[in-house]
């Protein structure tokens, strides 16, 4: 991290109470050691709606989005609330081991910790849950991590923008997300988009390209003036990205994600030099010393910040500060996030003022909601949450609904 970044982002996080203290007594009680009492986790499982190649099982039957929410209470009864938001097909990551690792590993290891001392949280989690390429586990990671700032921002009465110092745009515009089967689908899920509100696109491709090229040209030429995110998932070889990236920013598409495996260093490298589509990273980066690194390495012109990937806010700041830092896009993705994950990703998208349409699909995909006022789209955008912590208040009787048996 730059020695500029790395200032500003001190200076931003050192001041618990944020950039503004709301009282002496709001300032005293940040600065008090506030202990971890209990730390509880909740399988829950949303029905879904449409098709979302992810969510489905081996016959195209529909699993429902499962998630983990995460209660901890502090020993002065202040309770935070979190979610992980896992998904085998995305990742190695299910509802099971989330659930294991915290009730097993976790919660003993934090339970009698600092709850205001996330950065110590932090190393504490990583040294128990060893890495892999990245941070070990970063999904489950993440539900702590959320849990803990909804808890230290009620336990100093702050929302996030006062926690943060950053007031950015109180809205965010969403894309609606196209996985299609056949070509022939494509016309009727761009116009459910656009009857929901929508006018920005973020499409899956892969391992196709000869699919992905016309469906592409299908969709820029039904929606001309919209924002067209192309996101792999990994899912082309070298060659293939090579050899489909030009073909891509031909039919209209404004950049391209993930294209290649997270470990196929020399690949990006190569796509970056050629220069058809700003390449953005996804699934290749977990941390910021990932992203750090790939930025030494000349792998590419942005990435898709997202909590629920990244271990929760803590480093998915870090991340943005970098990319601003290095003159990267960022973009604002997730994991067809419900609820309280995808009320921490407009928390820090609206905080750091994100210029492009978010992917996040949850209210596209998910029935279900936990939140005693869900969340709703209009014109194709979200409110970012104004209230305390992470600015939404959890339903426990629909926490009750919604849990998995264990």
């Amino acid at each position: 991290m730059r020695r500029s970044t790395r200032r500003r982002f001190m200076a931003q996080t050192a001041a618990l109470a944020g950039s503004a203290v709301l009282s002496p007594f709001t300032e005293a009680k940040a600065m008090s050691r506030l202990k971890i009492a209990r730390i509880e986790t909740i399988p829950v499982s949303y029905a879904t709606r449409g098709r979302f190649k992810f969510f489905e099982g081996p016959h195209g039957e529909p699993l429902g989005r499962q998630t983990v929410v995460v209660k901890i209470t502090a020993d002065d009864g202040t309770v935070g609330w979190g979610q992980s938001v896992p998904s085998h097909k995305w990742s190695y990551e299910t509802v099971e081991t989330v659930q294991t690792t915290i009730d097993n590993y976790l919660a003993p290891l934090l339970v009698g910790r600092d709850a205001l001392d996330i950065d110590a949280i932090h190393a504490l989690m990583n040294r128990f849950i060893a890495p892999m390429f990245s941070t070990g586990q970063p999904i489950c990671k993440a539900g702590i991590d959320l849990a803990l700032f909804d808890l230290a921002c009620k336990h100093c009465g702050q929302t996030a923008s006062e926690r943060w110092g950053r007031k950015g745009r109180d809205r965010i515009t969403l894309s609606w997300t196209l996985n299609p089967v056949s070509l022939d689908d494509v016309p009727r899920l761009v116009d459910e988009g656009l009857a929901a509100g929508y006018r920005n696109f973020n499409v899956k491709v892969a391992p196709d390209p000869e699919f992905d090229v016309e469906m592409c040209k299908t969709v820029k030429r039904l929606v001309p003036n919209g924002f067209l995110w192309a996101d792999a998932n990994g899912g082309y070889d070298e060659a293939a990205a090579l050899a489909v990236a030009p073909q891509l920013a031909d039919a209209g598409v404004a950049v391209l994600e993930q294209p290649l495996r997270p470990n196929r260093i020399t690949g990006y490298q190569k796509l970056k030099k050629q220069g058809a589509l700003p390449i953005i990273l996804d699934e290749s980066v977990v941390h910021s010393s990932d992203l750090e690194e790939f930025v030494r390495l000349g792998m590419l012109d942005g990435v898709a910040v997202k909590p629920a990937r990244c271990a929760g806010l803590t480093d998915s700041r870090r991340q943005i500060e970098m990319a601003l830092d290095h003159g990267l896009m960022f973009l604002g993705s997730g994991l067809t996030d419900p609820d309280l994950s995808l009320a921490a990703s407009l928390l820090l998208y609206g905080a750091y003022n994100l210029q492009y349409p978010a992917a996040l699909n949850g209210p596209q995909f998910l029935k279900d909601s936990l939140l005693k006022r869900p969340f709703e789209v209009t014109d194709g955008q979200l409110a970012v949450p104004t209230g305390i912590g992470l600015g939404v208040e959890v339903d426990q009787v629909r926490v009750a609904e919604l849990a998995s048996p264990k």
